[in-house]
């Protein structure tokens, strides 16, 4: 299983990225949403994790063109990794297009449980909403 990882603070893509290795998972890593999008044309995925707040791309414009693509990649799930909580961001998330959300600091369970309810553990033969 491949993840894309979209977060613009190194600290965090070296946490998270951990946390996606120690559940079995393969990860890429952009640190912004233009390098994101790029990885998506040149690369298939599994899942991305999409951090809300980036300078230049913001997570929401993100995945605005991930869901415009005109082939099947618009339909990879999203979960949404932020530290911005409330059901207005929330909303907002779903609005563009986001599958899903897990608030920061990001708990293994709380990752793995988003992950697993989009396109199943590791070894599970779940494929994801096509």
């Amino acid at each position: 299983m491949r993840i894309l990882l979209v977060e613009d603070n190194s600290v965090n893509r070296r946490v998270l990225g951990a946390m996606l290795r120690a559940g079995g998972f393969e990860m890429d890593e952009a640190e912004d949403g233009p390098a994101g999008l790029r990885m998506i044309d040149e690369a298939d995925f599994d899942l991305v994790l999409m951090d809300l707040r980036m300078p230049g791309m913001d997570g929401i414009t993100a995945i605005r063109h991930i869901r415009a693509r005109a082939d099947t990649k618009a339909g990879i799930p999203v979960v949404v990794i932020t530290a911005d909580a409330g059901s207005t961001i929330e909303a907002e998330c779903r609005a563009a297009g986001a599958d899903d959300l897990v608030l920061k600091p990001v708990s293994m369970m709380a990752l793995f449980s988003a992950i697993a309810a989009l396109i199943g553990a590791p070894g599970q033969g779940q494929a994801g909403p096509a």
